[in-house]
């Protein structure tokens, strides 16, 4: 009997940890976009050395890993210290994403980056391209606003306890350890990427990648707006 509900446990764990990683990969992924990310990263970094941009490009991914983990597990606990509801978070969290995606479309620059880059590079006193590192190559370029409102909206479908509860937490955070091992890469490896798509190809992804991420704001500000109109329709 107990060798039948010990199979019985497994199954549990291993179906949730298994939904909650296609739910969490999948989800962070499409918010951050490492192609897209790569991109503005090499705006940034093009002046470096090889050897401090592939230090800059494991610092970010860690970054972004902490972040990741701090949304996913403590998101919304804060959120409920705070008295600040999931429907906010993704309405503020989608407002910010949609105009973020939408500067990046109407720039008038080839690179939409470009200015940020040259302003940030103004300001920094001693060069360092470690001082760019979390801001803002990783946040809120990397793992802004929209990347941590999907964290914790992800985070707010966990089970109340058990080993659901364990399980869910694995399988999403092996989606987050998956997504910051892609961000890691793709900036390292930004230079030979942006030379082989090529200058108009470059910007050609980077005003698709900013119109996908308007389009992403604005599907979480509707599924927003949906549930909160659900509710009051309710009450």
């Amino acid at each position: 009997m107990g060798q039948i509900l010990g199979v019985a446990d497994w199954r549990i764990f291993a179906t949730t940890a298994n939904s909650a990683f296609l739910l969490a990969f999948p989800s962070l992924f499409s918010i951050i976009n490492p192609i897209g990310g790569a991109l503005i990263f090499y705006g940034f970094t093009k002046d470096f050395t090889s050897s401090e941009r592939v230090k800059v490009a494991a610092r970010v991914g860690f970054y972004s890993l902490l972040i990741m983990f701090g949304a996913l597990w403590a998101g919304t606990y804060v959120l409920s210290f705070f008295g600040v509801s999931i429907d906010a978070l993704r309405i503020g969290g989608g407002s910010v994403v949609a105009l973020s995606g939408w500067k990046l479309l109407t720039a008038p620059d080839s690179h939409p980056d470009q200015r940020g880059r040259e302003r940030v590079a103004a300001d920094s006193g001693d060069g360092d391209p470690m001082q760019l590192a979390f801001f803002p190559l990783t946040l809120p370029f990397t793992t802004g606003p929209g990347t941590i409102a999907v964290a914790i909206t992800v985070g707010a479908e966990r089970p109340s306890n058990g080993v659901g509860l364990l399980a869910f937490f694995l399988g999403a955070s092996v989606g987050a350890v998956l997504n910051a091992g892609i961000i890691w890469i793709g900036y390292r490896f930004a230079d030979r990427l942006t030379k082989l798509i090529g200058a108009t190809a470059r910007s050609v992804i980077v005003r698709l990648t900013a119109f996908l991420l308007m389009c992403i704001g604005v599907q979480i500000l509707v599924i927003a707006i949906g549930d909160l109109v659900a509710k009051w329709r309710i009450v």
